[in-house]
């Protein structure tokens, strides 16, 4: 069964980890030594995609001028 959960990483040592949440490990019947497939999906940080905007322009001031943007489109 695939199930999406969400989780922090964690520092373990010189690693990192997740920790299964204990449902999903009773729903599963996951027992040590089991091995599962996990598949990462890392939530996306605007300022990384975009950058840190530079700028004197007040925020609701950009916000609006998007809207009229979207509008005409």
């Amino acid at each position: 069964m695939v199930q999406a959960i969400k989780t922090k990483v964690k520092v373990w040592g010189n690693s990192l980890g997740i920790v299964l949440p204990r449902e999903i490990v009773i729903n599963e019947r996951i027992r040590p030594e089991d091995e599962v497939t996990i598949t990462i999906t890392k939530k996306e940080n605007l300022e990384d995609f975009f950058g840190k905007i530079k700028s004197k322009i007040d925020a609701q001031k950009m916000k609006d001028e998007s809207r009229k943007m979207w509008k005409m489109n």
